[in-house]
């Protein structure tokens, strides 16, 4: 029988038990670093199908192993998440979230249910593909540091030293039974930005005994946005066509209608695609808050907290694993992906490894479901879950044997 065929057949065999698992996981998510029942009930199912595993990675990680044919020939990691987000969910369904106010909102459910779906096809075709796969089941991607970073930190690229990486992430706005793909930059780094702009507080009646640093912080935001916003100012600071995002989503005064604030706190982030810019521009807005704030011989601080870096898919893994897909699926049903500004923490085993990160259809409008990532009416078509297991192991075993 054709490999192929075997790989469907057995993700066909997997499909209901796969939407179970998905639906357990749903139905009792966890925020970021403290998945411990998710994690306890990923062993559990390695452990009935006989996969090896190690665990304890940053307290809930874990790591299995699936060894084929001349193991050391050749290693592939495929990752998948584990945290949930602080959302209520509003969708009445039979598995919706029994833990208030945590939600499976960004499709985690799913990724690590495709990802113990692979473990099982290819744990049952191990015979049939050279080298070794290492499944990554990862905390904490929906909050800094990123628990990717801490599992490359504890060793997850190495022993055995992983060559080249996949991961799946749902896509409701695409839909079910369809693939995206993008070779190069695709998702962007993301840095979170917080400015505390020092004024010196007062009656609003009385002008001259105060500083409003709500006036002083405007004037920040503004020179922020007009100049980052500038393909000129972009030009002269040599990224020109790097892709840039600075947005801030909040700001606080705690003042009232005749009090004015001594502080006010603002919210941001900074988004990019090239890391030599990303160093530059904090330096920017360094300076341009420091020089604003002199202007009105009041102190400011702007404090950057690093993210995640830029995510490239390798431009050789990934257009090997797109005409993959297409003979898996058929080449209608894969799709080009454009450049997103959001961001991902599967980025640092990118810039580790040659990677291939790709977009798992979800969508179903005829069924209502559509709702995208984060919001509280979140849910994917379940027959998604056949394909990402069966696509996830067919592009392992088709590197594998090349």
């Amino acid at each position: 029988m054709p490999l192929i065929k075997k790989i469907k057949e057995r993700a066909a065999h997997y499909d209901a038990y796969l939407r179970s698992i998905r639906r357990h996981l749903h139905q009792h998510p966890e925020l970021s670093f403290e998945e411990y029942k998710t994690s306890e009930f990923i062993q559990k199912k390695l452990a009935e199908a006989g996969i090896p595993f190690t665990n304890g990675h940053v307290k809930t990680g874990i790591v299995a192993l699936i060894k084929g044919k001349n193991p050391d020939k050749k290693i592939i990691l495929l990752r998948a998440d584990m945290d949930a987000l602080p959302i209520e969910e509003k969708n009445e369904t039979s598995y919706r979230s029994q833990n208030k106010g945590v939600m499976h909102a960004c499709g985690h459910d799913a990724h690590s249910s495709c990802a113990l779906g692979a473990a099982f096809i290819l744990n049952d075709l191990k015979n049939d593909f050279e080298g070794t796969v290492k499944i990554m089941f990862q905390p904490g991607e929906e909050v800094l540091p990123g628990g990717a970073s801490l599992m490359i930190e504890d060793g997850v690229l190495e022993n055995p030293k992983v060559e080249k990486a996949i991961a799946l992430h749902v896509f409701p706005s695409m839909e079910m039974g369809k693939l995206g793909f993008r070779s190069g930059m695709y998702m962007a780094s993301t840095d979170e930005l917080y400015l505390s702009v020092h004024g010196k507080g007062g009656h609003a009646a009385m002008p001259a005994d105060y500083v409003n640093p709500l006036i002083i912080a405007a004037e920040i935001l503004l020179k922020i946005n007009s100049q980052f916003n500038n393909p000129d100012f972009l030009k002269q600071q040599g990224a020109e066509g790097i892709p840039t995002v600075v947005a801030f989503g909040k700001i606080e005064g705690k003042g009232a209608t005749n009090v004015i604030p001594d502080v006010v706190e603002i919210a941001g982030t900074f988004r990019t695609m090239d890391e030599a810019w990303r160093s530059k521009a904090h330096s920017l807005l360094q300076q341009l808050v420091e020089e604003i704030s002199d202007k009105y011989g009041i102190a400011s601080v702007i404090r950057i907290e690093k993210g995640y870096p830029f995510l490239v898919n390798d431009e050789a893994f990934t257009e090997s694993c797109t005409k993959a897909a297409k003979n898996y699926l058929g080449e209608q049903q894969v799709e080009d992906l454009p450049l997103r500004m959001t961001a991902e923490d599967f980025a640092f085993i990118s810039q580790k490894v040659p990677s291939c990160f790709f977009r798992l259809g979800t969508g179903n409008i005829a069924q209502g479901i559509g709702s995208g990532v984060h919001t509280p009416t979140f849910d994917i078509d379940e027959r998604a879950l056949e394909i990402g297991a069966g696509i996830l192991a067919y592009l392992t075993i088709t590197e594998l044997n090349t």
